[in-house]
């Protein structure tokens, strides 16, 4: 059995590769050749631009991918939605199509743009849209560089964003969401029937949202006293409860627990105050619930 995997190519595949690097798969890409090397022999890789993913996965050229929730709303394609996978290619995080125009605009709501030209990517799903508001505006495929385009060659455009830097470097303010996106792992639906492809379908799911799950977290271990245990967990979060053993001195203890990263630098130092010691923090690549 060979599952035909696609993988986003252009702005999300340096994300991808890694994640997937996290999940437990090597993949290793060429720039000479679209389909990268994988160290599953069970997985036949092909990179593929994600606008492009669904249809190819519905028409069974793959058996599964790795799109947006956004390119799969925009070309109707029939797929099965796997799992989300929440990352992007700046922060594993949700994207957005946004409405934005000038600074200087008049435009305050979707409204204003009656009868004005709006250029986007996301063809389809603006026209749904502004069909859904009553709005008759003409959209304009963009072949990109959209944020330029405003306002000689398009009153709007609709274009897609993590933190909102590039439309502001262009001088742009939005002015609503048009679309909230996030990656998932599609699959052709006569694919997902066959017992052998699922499996393995689902076991890509589980380990790369076992990833995903563990970007922001890292594992701490301690040593402490019974005397002093409960101090130190009066200070010390946990998934869920912390993993507690026996030393070979019965009067010590070995804790372990996963933490977020981000507050990692805050506690240890208590850790240390209520009588933590061998204090060890380290990284992880996969979480699994």
């Amino acid at each position: 059995m060979i599952l035909k995997l696609g993988l986003p190519k252009g702005s999300l595949e340096n994300a991808t590769v890694e994640l997937f690097r996290r999940a437990g798969f090597n993949v290793t890409v060429s720039s000479r050749s679209y389909y990268p090397a994988i160290d599953d022999p069970e997985i036949q890789c092909m990179l593929i631009r994600a606008q492009e993913m669904a249809r190819y996965v519905e028409n069974g050229v793959l058996d599964a991918g790795i799109t947006g929730l956004d390119w799969v709303k925009e070309t109707g394609a029939t797929v099965h939605t796997v799992c989300d996978l929440v990352y992007a290619k700046q922060s594993f995080g949700k994207v957005r199509w946004v409405l934005a125009v000038p600074e200087n605009s008049p435009v305050q709501s979707v409204k204003d743009l009656e009868g004005k030209v709006i250029a986007t990517e996301l063809v389809e799903t603006t026209k749904r849209y502004l069909a859904a508001r009553g709005v008759s505006a003409k959209v304009e495929f963009s072949w990109g560089a959209t944020e330029v385009k405003p306002p000689d060659l398009a009153d709007a455009i609709v274009e897609v964003t993590e933190t909102g830097s590039s439309l502001r470097a262009n001088k742009l303010r939005i002015v609503e969401t048009v679309l909230e996106s996030n990656t998932q792992l599609i699959a052709n639906v006569q694919s997902w029937e066959d017992p052998q492809k699922r499996r393995k379908i689902e076991d890509i799911a589980l380990l790369l949202q076992g990833a995903i799950a563990a970007l922001s977290k890292v594992g701490l271990m301690l040593n402490v006293r019974r005397s002093d245990l409960a101090a130190v967990l009066n200070v010390l979060p946990a998934l869920r409860k912390p993993t507690i053993s026996t030393l070979s001195d019965q009067e010590w203890l070995a804790v372990n627990t996963v933490v977020d990263e981000a507050i990692v630098r805050e506690i240890i130092p208590r850790l240390k105050e209520a009588g933590a010691e061998g204090i060890v923090e380290y990284p992880l690549n996969k979480i699994v619930m």
